[in-house]
């Protein structure tokens, strides 16, 4: 917490100020009370109330009488009355809200609880009391160390010094009872004061120490919550809360103070709702209880055997059931009650990405196939012939060129000499009908000559 006009430092105290806390706003303060009546005069003839509200460290606060008459207003520092000596701290809170928190809290103005204030603090009282704070972080880790060395079961958590400086009190948490007469003689012989010990609750040690909770707020019981309730597993039952201690357990290891917040408000909502324990009677089977919608006050039934099959229907049918079972009447089935509460889902929106898949980057790239290449065919025809002549192939950009291999029989022909003949066989030219030869198209892989080639017109006939 922090002024309207200063942030609060790292330290923990204003950055703007520079009043370590005791700003007149008091707004730095923790359990701080706006008085919405400082603005109101009092009437005629009516007297303004005499206590007011002292605040001491960590939100300690207690009612003082001004017997005195002094002008005091909310951030002067003041002398109280103290046992013994005289204590400091500041003033909280002035006029009839005063009236108003102690009569919350059952305090009697006459009550031997509220002293006196005795003056305004002077420059001298203000030393004091400014020095003997700064002495309590080194004594809490001294005083850790001395209750180790006992080996006393308890925790120091905190050190309060009285304004004179001539007694601290410290605050201590013991799961069980500690026998600390010993532990109080080495803290009277190391520090030379008067010690008193006060045993605390682990509520009470979190309210005085702070912190942030799950929420990401500050602690209720250190800002504005002053009574502890106990709380119980049943408050989150009746939320339907899952038992998780880790989730419902506090900075102090005790279930969260704000599970009894809404708590009133769920009891009236489950007034509505059918007994878990009552089975619905209907001419197929009994159907039992399994969940419960408190917000939209519907209840899911299953029969007995067919635990897989959910029926939903409101609490108003639920009651009528239980009603007409009451009077022996059962009724057929619960999909006739159920059937009226199925809604046909629609989307009210659409995918701007595309419909793109989010996982779309986490599968491997694929490389791409090159499609095939189409083989283009030059075909030189001959009058009155119908044979096609040998496709050859272009070079492409990027096209590999295939090599096509002839068939082997061609080449052992070449090598095995005709038997009538005593020569080599070779390769027949395709021929026509009227016994003319085709020509082979050129081949483009390598220039030609300027010198035409030869014609061959004649044709071998083979022996």
């Amino acid at each position: 917490m922090a002024c309207n006009s200063c942030g609060t430092g790292s330290d923990g105290k204003p950055g703007g100020c520079k009043s370590n806390g005791t700003c007149s706003s008091d707004s730095c303060n923790k359990l701080t009370v706006f008085d919405w009546l400082a603005n109101m005069s009092l009437p005629n003839g009516q007297k303004p109330f005499n206590c007011v509200e002292v605040r001491f460290k960590n939100g300690r606060k207690h009612y003082y009488k001004n017997l005195e008459n002094l002008t005091l207003s909310i951030g002067d520092i003041v002398a109280t009355e103290a046992s013994p000596g005289h204590d400091v701290g500041m003033v909280t809170l002035t006029g009839e809200l005063v009236k108003v928190q102690m009569k919350k809290k059952k305090i009697g103005v006459d009550s031997e609880d509220v002293k006196k204030v005795y003056r305004k603090a002077s420059q001298k009282d203000i030393d004091i009391w400014t020095s003997s704070r700064e002495r309590e972080e080194p004594m809490k880790v001294r005083a850790r160390q001395l209750a180790i060395d006992l080996k006393l079961k308890m925790k120091i958590s905190d050190i309060e010094f009285q304004g004179d400086g001539s007694k601290a009190t410290f605050f201590y948490t013991a799961e069980e009872r500690v026998d600390f007469r010993q532990l109080i003689k080495e803290f009277a012989k190391e520090f030379n004061i008067r010690v008193e010990m006060r045993q605390i609750g682990f509520r009470q040690e979190a309210a005085r120490l702070g912190g942030i909770g799950s929420c990401g707020r500050e602690l209720c019981c250190s800002t504005w919550l002053t009574d502890f309730r106990s709380v119980t597993t049943a408050a989150a039952r009746y939320q339907q809360l899952s038992l998780n201690p880790q989730k419902l357990a506090g900075q102090c290891g005790k279930l969260k103070c704000c599970l009894n917040y809404e708590l009133d408000s769920y009891l009236d909502a489950l007034k509505d709702f059918p007994d878990k324990n009552i089975k619905l009677k209907t001419k197929r089977g009994n159907a039992v209880s399994q969940k419960t919608d408190i917000f939209k006050g519907y209840v899911w039934y299953a029969y007995e055997g067919e635990w897989m099959n959910w029926h939903k229907i409101t609490t108003k049918d639920a009651n009528e059931i239980i009603a007409k079972n009451k009077k022996g009447i059962a009724v057929e089935n619960l999909e006739d009650y159920a059937s009226e509460l199925i809604e046909e889902v629609t989307t009210d929106f659409e995918n701007v990405v595309g419909q793109d898949s989010l996982t779309r980057f986490d599968r491997p790239k694929q490389k791409k196939r090159r499609k095939p290449q189409r083989k283009k065919t030059s075909q030189t025809t001959v009058t009155g012939s119908k044979n096609k002549a040998p496709q050859n192939k272009k070079k492409e950009h990027g096209a590999k060129p295939q090599n096509k291999r002839r068939p082997q029989k061609q080449k052992d022909d070449k090598k095995t000499p005709n038997k009538a003949t005593g020569q080599p066989n070779r390769r027949k030219k395709p021929t026509n009908t009227d016994g003319k030869t085709t020509q082979k198209p050129p081949q483009k892989r390598r220039p030609q000559k300027k010198n035409p080639p030869k014609k061959n017109n004649s044709t071998q006939n083979d022996a």
